[in-house]
C-alpha cells in the first residue's frame, strides 16, 4: 500500500489523509463516488455491517484503512497517463478486489477504517470506522488502538493479495510464537502489518512515504523484543507501470479488468 511507502497520501483541504478507500465499480453494479458527495465523514452514521453477511470467522480483526474514491484525491500519480476520474475508478476497483479477499478471509471483525463517507459500495459484512486526524503514523496507530486482540491491517494498493497469500497471518496458530506480521512493498514501505497485541506507540514516530518506511516500522518491531514473521514481498500501485504489473498478476480481478477497460489493452500491455 502506497500509503506505506513513498507519496500518495499528503495532506489536502478535504481532511485528514490516508490509503485510498473506493466505490465498487464493474459489473456489480459500483462506481466511482462524485467529488459532490464528499465532505465531513459523520461517525455516528458509520456501523457494523449485517451480521449475517459476515465470512469465516477466527481469533483476528482485519482493517483496511482506505480513502474515499474522490477524482483529484486518490492515485494523482497515475495521472498521466490517465485523468483523475480514470485514477479513482482504477482505485475503487482496488478496494473492490481487497474487501472481496479480506470477506473470504477468516475473521474476529472485518472493519474499513475510512477517511471520507461510505456508501452502498461497501459490501455486506464490512464495519466502517472514521480514520482519525494527523499523519499516517498517527492514523494507523489510532486503528491498531480500536482493537483488543490480535490484528491484520492492509491498504488498498495491492490488489492482488488472495486469501492463500494471508492464510500463514489468519491461520487458528497464527500467533503461537509470533508477536507480529509484516508485509514489505517493493518501494520500501509496508502493506500488511499484523500485531498479536496491538500497541499504538509501535507505529508512532515512524516516517511514512519515504523509501526507508518499511525497514524503520520492522526494526521498530524488533527493538521492542517482538518476534517478527514476514509475509511475501508486494507490489503497490503507484503509478501507470505499476498498475499494469498488478494486473497482469492478478488478471481475473476488477483491477484488471478496468484497466483493460480504460487503455483498450490486456493487462499485460505496457
Amino acid at each position: 500500500m502506497s500509503a506505506y511507502g513513498p507519496t500518495e497520501y499528503e495532506p489536502t483541504a478535504h481532511g485528514p489523509t490516508g490509503p485510498g478507500a473506493h466505490d465498487l465499480d464493474g459489473p456489480a453494479g459500483y462506481g466511482p463516488t462524485e467529488p459532490a458527495a464528499y465532505g465531513p465523514a459523520e461517525p455516528a452514521a458509520y456501523g457494523p455491517a449485517e451480521p449475517a453477511a459476515c465470512g469465516p470467522t477466527g481469533p483476528t480483526e482485519l482493517l483496511v484503512i482506505a480513502k474515499e474514491p474522490v477524482p483529484g484525491r486518490v492515485k494523482t500519480r497515475l495521472c498521466p497517463p490517465f485523468s483523475p476520474a480514470e485514477a479513482a475508478e482504477l482505485a475503487a476497483a482496488a478496494l473492490a478486489d481487497t474487501l472481496e479477499t479480506v470477506l473470504a478471509l477468516p475473521a474476529r471483525r472485518r472493519v474499513l477504517v475510512l477517511d471520507g463517507r461510505p456508501g452502498p459500495w461497501v459490501p455486506p459484512g464490512i464495519e466502517v470506522v472514521p480514520q482519525s486526524g494527523g499523519g499516517l503514523d498517527e492514523r494507523l496507530a489510532a486503528a491498531f488502538g480500536r482493537c483488543t486482540g490480535p490484528a491484520l491491517l492492509v491498504g488498498m494498493d495491492t490488489p492482488q493479495i488472495t486469501p492463500a497469500l494471508l492464510a500463514p497471518a489468519l491461520a487458528p496458530d497464527a500467533w503461537e510464537g509470533c508477536d507480529a506480521w509484516f508485509g514489505p512493498a517493493e518501494d520500501g514501505g509496508f502493506w500488511a502489518l499484523g500485531l498479536a497485541q496491538p500497541d499504538p506507540a509501535l507505529l508512532r514516530g515512524v516516517p511514512m512515504s519515504v523509501p526507508e518506511t518499511g525497514a524503520v516500522q520492522r526494526r521498530r518491531l524488533v527493538e521492542a523484543g517482538l518476534s517478527v514473521r514476514d509475509l511475501p514481498v508486494l507490489l503497490d500501485v503507484d503509478t501507470a507501470s505499476d498498475a499494469h504489473r498488478v494486473a497482469a498478476d492478478a488478471p481475473g480481478g476488477r483491477f484488471a479488468a478496468a484497466l483493460g477497460r480504460l487503455t483498450g489493452a490486456g493487462a499485460g500491455v505496457r
